[in-house]
């Protein structure tokens, strides 16, 4: 168990732990000579059942509240204590407010000093204290009167400290391991030394883990748990790590960082909250309010963008996304504390829902429905909420992340699907991949109503068109699936319906009447673009585009730009070219153009054109025909099957 103290600066926090273990808290020269706490203390001690027992000692000074904060986010118990001369002071209010806002639900109330007072100071005490805690969820914690010095109520505040200790919950050691460093320094002869309160999984000596938000890799190469020597630790320990690593120094590590798991790194500068404001401030938060954050030992400065509300009333909650200046680590359930932008005062807090929040439409509808899903929620209570609102499916790497939870340890629920894509597999809810697929057919289908003239879309124009909101990773999934089961069929890079047949439009095919003949009248030389639109007096970009729709319907091929061949004439062509292979073995250009009767460069373009299409193959000055390609096994099958000669 972590037990941490918690109070007004004076009031006697430091003196009350070494009553309780024996040791001195305050260990620096500076704290001795001032007398007060200036940053957290670490004291360990057996209190009677067989088990060390961690105690954080705070700083109670308001200048020092963000030590103070440093420490306080891995306490099982909360140690509040009130000086019976003081009473509750400004500091005992702000403590206790932070420790609220973190989460902490189990406390012990000492009133020290006791031995200055009398007893109707002592009840006045204990009433203030009373009234102190009622409106909070420490309500009704127990109060105990002790006098550090002399000895009085130390052993009964020892007791109940041991009967916490043995009804405390234990700390899942489930998911990822993960501490905020509180402390580093170096040890002659040992190298880098951090210590932390393990947050979550376990190390063990050898393990290797990375520092966030650097990256940098290190190795365990020595372990204390609970100040004593161990092979390995666990979450709700405190953990002292001696650290190796490439050219690592002590400049490497500070207090704020993490020591993650390397499943774990994704340091984030954008992070969805639940926000609560204290009922204590005197105004509402505005949006986009510079604020400093604390999260575990970490303090950043950012903003606070509120998203569901303009303003945010004091004592009240609302969705925020906190947007820092530095990367910070978090999981779904972290606690985070918010000050203001000089630092003096606590403003608020609240839970981490999302510590991977977009930049864009945070205020969407279907993204406030995500975040209200999270509060309070298990992944498994969390997800079908997530993927409703999720058109691009869930990555199941990222939820690992964020609720750092194992994969194996999920209990999904039914309706769940898996889509692969190139950049992993996504989550989906069942309904709603299967409105996707519908959509998909659903948009080929309008495009080929509206364009009954054309093939079809190429990928990128039909995701364009019928699932624009999808990302293309998830898109080409689709795809590819609908392809494999023959839903969509491709010609080329177009894509189709399997029953779809190009009709052209009444203009369109009255064009086409005209122009055929003059292409088939070319033959092996028909004319260019522009001659034809000259010859059936046409816009010619009305002449090309027709021309070039043609194309992609299988019964134009475009040589050279503006110059179009039937496809009667270039199997013509063909023909002729498998004719002199049986006549020469290969391909010649003086043996072509003769065989042909046209000029050198058309014949030249031509020969380039069968090598684009794969029908040829150039070997130096001559070319063989690719008895695999699809021409030839055309041109060769007609030849034998109909019984078509040899062109002469």
């Amino acid at each position: 168990m972590i037990v941490g103290t918690a109070g007004h600066i004076d009031h006697g926090k430091t003196a009350l732990l070494q009553a309780l273990t024996g040791q001195q808290g305050d260990r620096r020269p500076a704290e001795r000579a001032r007398g007060i706490t200036i940053d957290l203390g670490y004291l360990y001690a057996d209190l009677g059942d067989g088990q060390l027992t961690g105690f954080i000692d705070v700083p109670g000074h308001e200048r020092f509240v963000h030590n103070m904060l440093a420490g306080a986010s891995g306490i099982d118990l909360l140690l509040l204590v009130v000086a019976a001369d003081d009473g509750v002071m400004p500091q005992t209010r702000e403590h206790l407010a932070i420790a609220e806002l973190l989460g902490i639900r189990q406390a012990l109330v000492a009133l020290t000093k006791i031995d200055r007072v009398d007893a109707a100071r002592l009840r006045q005490v204990r009433d203030q204290v009373d009234v102190l805690l009622a409106p909070g969820p420490l309500a009704g914690a127990d109060l105990l009167a002790v006098d550090s010095l002399g000895g009085q109520g130390i052993a009964a505040l020892r007791e109940r400290l041991l009967t916490f200790s043995a009804a405390h919950d234990v700390r899942s050691v489930q998911g990822y391991f993960r501490l905020p460093i509180d402390r580093a320094f170096s040890v002659e002869g040992a190298g880098v030394v951090v210590t932390g309160t393990a947050f979550a999984g376990s190390v063990a000596l050898a393990d290797e883990l990375l520092l966030s938000p650097s990256g940098r890799r290190v190795r365990v190469r020595g372990l204390h748990a609970q100040n004593r020597p161990a092979d390995s630790a666990v979450a709700g320990q405190r953990v002292a790590l001696n650290l190796a690593g490439e050219r690592l120094a002590l400049e490497h590590l500070h207090r704020g960082d993490w020591l993650l798991a390397p499943a774990l790194l994704a340091p984030s500068s954008r992070i969805d909250i639940e926000l609560q404001l204290l009922a204590s401030e005197a105004r509402a938060l505005a949006h986009w309010t510079p604020v400093h954050v604390h999260l575990a030992a970490q303090d950043v400065t950012g903003r606070v963008a509120l998203l569901d509300t303009e303003s945010l009333a004091p004592g009240q909650s609302c969705l925020a996304q906190l947007v820092l200046n530095a990367p910070a680590h978090a999981v779904h359930g972290d606690r985070v504390v918010l000050r203001d932008q000089s630092a003096q005062r606590t403003l608020g807090g609240g839970s981490v829902l999302d510590p991977f929040a977009p930049a864009r439409a945070r205020r969407a509808p279907s993204r406030l429905l995500q975040l209200r899903a999270l509060r309070d929620a298990s992944l498994e209570q969390a997800l079908p909420a997530l993927l409703q609102a999720a058109p691009n499916g869930l990555d199941p790497g990222l939820l690992e992340r964020q609720f750092n939870r194992l994969r194996a340890s999920w209990n999904l629920p039914d309706g769940l699907c898996e889509l692969p894509t190139r950049q992993g597999t996504r989550l989906f809810d069942g309904a709603c991949l299967q409105a996707l697929r519908d959509a998909l057919l659903e948009g080929l289908r309008r495009f080929h109503d509206e364009s009954p003239d054309e093939l079809g879309p190429d990928r990128d124009r039909l995701r364009r068109y019928a699932l624009s909101e999808l990302e293309r990773p998830v898109f080409i999934a689709l795809l590819e699936e609908a392809l494999a089961d023959g839903r969509i069929a491709s010609s080329g890079p177009w894509l189709h319906l399997p029953d779809h047949r190009v009709q052209l439009g009444p203009e369109d095919e009255a064009l086409r009447e005209r122009l055929w003949p003059l292409l088939l009248a070319g033959g092996f030389d028909p004319p260019w673009v522009r001659n034809l639109a000259d010859a059936v007096q046409q816009d010619e970009a009305t002449v090309r585009l027709l021309l070039r729709k043609l194309a992609r319907l299988g019964q134009l091929h475009q040589v050279v730009k503006d110059l179009f061949y039937p496809e009667q004439t270039l199997h013509t062509l063909g023909c002729h070219a498998l004719h002199l292979l049986e006549q020469h073995g290969s391909l010649r250009v003086v043996d072509w153009r003769n065989r042909i009767g046209i000029g050198r460069k058309r014949s030249i373009q031509l020969l380039e054109y069968f090598d684009r299409i794969g029908f040829t193959r150039r070997l130096a000055n001559e070319r063989r025909i690719r008895s695999d390609s699809a021409l030839a096994i055309q041109l060769m099958g007609r030849r034998s099957e109909e019984g078509m000669p040899a062109p002469d």
